[in-house]
C-alpha cells in the first residue's frame, strides 16, 4: 500500500466532457485525512487466496451468471452461452457460468492471468474481501486525490493528454464502439495491473482496464451540500460509485476514463470490467 499524507485538493470538474447526470462539478476544495491505498487494484491470486482461505461464494457465483462483454464470447458459442442482452447497451451479455474465476464464461479460466485485475466482483464482494484483509474500499474522494497523482485539475493521471507524443498510458478503447477495438494499447481486455506506468504517487492502472468500487452511495448532486472534510457520499442510496473507467471506454461512447469522471452501479452488479482496490486508516 501506498501511504498519502492527505490534505487539502481540488475535487470534479467544471469541464463539459462528462454527462450532466453524473455530478461531476463543480470543482470545490476538499480536505482528507492521512489514510493508505493499494498500489494496484487487487489481482486474481490475491482474490484467489481469499476464497480458498475463507470459501467464500461471489454473487455472480450464487446468482450462476453474469454479464460478459460480447467481443469475449467465441461466435460459434454465441447461441449456445448467451441467454440474454441487456436492451439499452445489448453488448452486454447474460452468460451462465460467468464468475470471478471464469470472467468471460466457463471456457475461460485465470490461471495464467495471476496479475490481472480481479472482475465480476459486485461491491458486497469487494466489501467482503476488504473485511478479511483488514481494509476497506476508498471513499470517491480519496480515490480522485490519489488517482490525480498530486497534479492539480488535470484530466488523466499524467496530465492533459490522452496520448502524451503518442504513446499510450492506460487501458481504453480504440476503434469504434463497441464493434471494431483496434487495441493499440495493447489490450483489448484487462490488462495485467503493471501494464503501464505509475502515476505521481506510484499509484498503477488507477484509469482505464477496469471500473473500481468506491465506498460512496451514489447521488449527484448531494456533494453540493454535504461535508468537504473526508466526504464520504449521501448516508443511503441505490448505487455505488465507480471510479476510473475501463478497457470499454471511449470518447464516443463514455469518456469516464478522466480522473473527475464517476459513474454508479447496483451493489450487486458483476461484469468483465469492474474491479477495486483497498484503503486503510493510518
Amino acid at each position: 500500500m501506498i501511504r498519502l499524507d492527505g490534505g487539502t485538493f481540488l475535487m470534479g470538474t467544471d469541464g463539459d466532457e462528462g454527462f450532466p447526470a453524473d455530478g461531476e462539478g463543480p470543482v470545490r476544495e476538499v480536505f482528507l485525512d492521512p489514510f493508505y491505498l493499494d498500489a494496484t487494484p487487487v489481482t486474481n491470486s490475491q482474490f484467489r487466496e481469499f476464497v480458498e482461505s475463507t470459501g467464500y461464494q461471489t454473487e455472480a457465483e450464487r446468482f450462476g451468471w453474469s454479464f460478459v462483454f460480447q467481443g469475449h464470447i467465441p461466435k460459434e458459442r454465441y447461441s449456445e452461452l448467451v441467454v440474454d442482452t441487456v436492451a439499452e447497451a445489448p453488448w452486454w451479455c447474460r452468460v451462465n457460468g460467468a464468475a470471478w474465476s471464469h470472467p468471460e464464461g466457463p471456457d475461460y479460466q485465470i490461471a495464467e492471468r495471476p496479475d490481472h485485475p480481479v472482475v465480476q466482483v459486485s461491491w458486497n464482494d469487494a466489501l467482503a474481501y476488504c473485511n478479511w484483509a483488514g481494509k476497506r474500499l476508498p471513499t470517491e474522494a480519496e480515490w480522485e486525490f490519489a488517482a490525480r497523482g498530486g497534479l492539480e485539475q488535470k484530466r488523466f493521471p499524467w496530465g492533459d493528454e490522452l496520448t502524451p507524443g503518442g504513446k499510450h498510458l492506460c487501458n481504453i478503447w480504440q476503434g469504434t464502439f463497441p464493434d471494431v477495438d483496434l487495441a493499440e494499447d495493447g489490450y483489448s481486455a484487462p490488462a495485467p495491473v503493471h501494464a503501464f506506468p505509475p502515476n505521481g504517487y506510484g499509484f498503477l492502472t488507477i484509469t482505464g482496464n477496469a471500473w473500481e468500487w468506491c465506498h460512496d452511495w451514489f447521488h449527484p448532486t448531494f456533494h453540493l451540500v454535504g461535508t468537504r472534510h473526508n466526504p464520504a457520499g449521501p448516508p443511503r442510496g441505490a448505487a455505488r460509485v465507480m471510479k476510473g473507467g475501463s478497457y470499454l471506454c471511449h470518447e464516443s461512447y463514455c469518456n469516464r476514463y478522466r480522473v473527475a469522471a464517476r459513474t454508479a452501479n447496483t451493489p450487486d452488479s458483476a461484469t468483465t470490467n469492474i474491479g477495486f482496490r483497498c484503503a486503510r486508516d493510518l
